[in-house]
């Protein structure tokens, strides 16, 4: 692992730039604070538990999406055109409006900029992810990171496949790949690819832009089974170098 994802010098460009961020945003933020309190009943933030550096669970925050119904609370798993999801939380999840709670995380040391996205807490005990997930939890979880930039379309992929089979898929398929992303950064990680996941994720939010289907290449494609194994041989060859966020 890259010294980088563990330096003090990293952790100090988080706290700077939070603070940084924070000042100019939060009258913004309490507008969207009091819309979503107006649009729908609920709290104004989500949190949930998720587990970050050195195994230790924390409470990310994120604008409240989605209906608040504790006689339903549904899958932690937001499926295609989930209808938990409100027409304001629509909006917000689609400029990652939601995310900007969590520069609050990073000033608690919770997590950082950029680095593997947290994990909800009971998905990455799943035996087919272990041992990765093992991997990204000896660091700070991120807001983005190359893994979240290369699948910004996720909801879109996992709507081509059967609705009884996408939580499934998300797990053995698409979690994998993700993981295997995350690793690939620790393993190079430096001040330099953090300005560039920055400025790229920036870009992408602001152009609405999608990296091609990241399953095509590391996956067999197969909607009608309930079981989805990677392409032996071609885990790594998740992106061709066109599609690769450089």
């Amino acid at each position: 692992m890259s010294p980088w994802c563990d330096s003090g010098c990293k952790r100090r460009l988080d706290v700077v730039g939070a603070i940084f961020l924070l000042i100019p945003l939060l009258p913004f933020m309490l507008l969207i604070s009091l819309a979503v309190k107006c649009t729908s009943r609920g709290p104004v933030l989500f949190r949930q538990r998720r587990t970050g550096k050195d195994r230790k669970e924390f409470f990310i925050l994120k604008f409240r999406t989605m209906i608040c119904e504790r006689r339903q609370q549904g899958s932690v798993f937001t499926r295609p055109a989930d209808p938990r999801i409100t027409p304001l939380g629509r909006f917000l999840r689609k400029w990652k409006i939601d995310e900007f709670p969590q520069l609050f995380n990073i000033l608690r040391g919770d997590m950082s900029f950029v680095g593997p996205r947290p994990l909800v807490t009971p998905t990455w005990q799943e035996p087919c992810i272990q041992e990765e997930a093992g991997t990204v939890l000896s660091v700070r979880p991120g807001i983005t990171s190359d893994a979240t930039l290369n699948f910004r379309n996720e909801e879109a992929i996992l709507a081509e496949h059967p609705f009884e089979h996408q939580e499934e898929m998300y797990l053995k398929a698409i979690m994998p790949l993700k993981l295997e992303m995350e690793i690939e950064y620790l393993d190079k990680a430096s001040f330099a690819s953090d300005r560039r996941i920055i400025l790229q994720t920036v870009l992408r939010v602001l152009s609405g832009s999608v990296n091609p289907d990241p399953l095509r290449k590391g996956i067999a494609p197969a909607p009608e089974r309930p079981h989805y194994l990677p392409v032996a041989n071609q885990k790594r060859d998740y992106l061709s170098a066109a599609d690769r966020a450089d």
